[in-house]
Formats: structure tokens, C-alpha cells, sequence
């Protein structure tokens, strides 16, 4: 994990609207950032979110974070990174 990227350089602000981007730490609040990035993610703009991610986390941090995540990724979402890191997929949201 590379320790010198600002988030607040390269998040887009919508996504900590209700937060100081500035105060989080890469290292910290992974737990956070990682799915925060992935919010409003779509089947088209999916390679981009990711590789955004991916410049600063690894596949297994990214895959993990999210599976246990408790913010509201969805199931698309969860989807989409268990095919592109060839994991079982697991689903956020179950009916």
C-alpha cells in the first residue's frame, strides 16, 4: 500500500460529502475509503473505479474491505470484483 497518495486529490468530493477528506489516513480508514470509492460504481465505469482503488490498495485488501464491509456497496459491485479477482462471490445484500 503506498502510504504518500491524498485521498483528497483523488477522490471525487460527492463521495466523503459528509466528512473532512482531508483528516483521513490511507492506512486507517481503509475500511472506509475503499468502499466509499465503489459507491456509485456501474457496470460502465467499473474499470476505472477499480483501477483507481488499485493504484493505492491491493487486490486482497480491496476484496476483503469489501466483503465485510457494512457500508452500501452493491451487490453488482461485490459481484464485479469477485470476477475480477477470480474469488468466490459474495453478495452485500441478501433477499
Amino acid at each position: 500500500m503506498k502510504t504518500e497518495v491524498n485521498i483528497a486529490n483523488s477522490a471525487p468530493k460527492q463521495v466523503f460529502w459528509d466528512m473532512d477528506v482531508s483528516q483521513l489516513s490511507i492506512k486507517k480508514d481503509k475500511a472506509l475509503i475503499i468502499p466509499r470509492l465503489l459507491l456509485a460504481t456501474t457496470k460502465e465505469t467499473f474499470e476505472n473505479d477499480i483501477k483507481r482503488v488499485e493504484t493505492t490498495y491491493s487486490t486482497h485488501e480491496i476484496y476483503t474491505i469489501l466483503k465485510n464491509t457494512k457500508e452500501r456497496i452493491s451487490n453488482n459491485v461485490c459481484r464485479m470484483v469477485a470476477e475480477r479477482y477470480n474469488k468466490p462471490t459474495f453478495l452485500r445484500y441478501k433477499f
